[in-house]
């Protein structure tokens, strides 16, 4: 018996794609939005942690 014959049998099954498509815009919609009104000082600190000083080593 396949997998999907197993799915058939669940009920509101066909709800779980949209709830998932639905999460994904959600959370790239926010990350959209929260990536163009972050602070430019605070991305440009990010992006050069890998190549930060060794002086700020505590």
């Amino acid at each position: 018996m396949k997998f999907k014959h197993y799915l058939e049998h669940i009920t509101g099954v066909g709800m779980y794609p949209m709830a998932s498509l639905f999460i994904f815009f959600i959370f790239f919609t926010a990350l959209t939005m929260w990536a163009v009104k972050a602070n430019k000082s605070y991305i440009n600190e990010m992006k050069n942690i890998p190549f930060g000083n060794n002086n700020d080593i505590n």
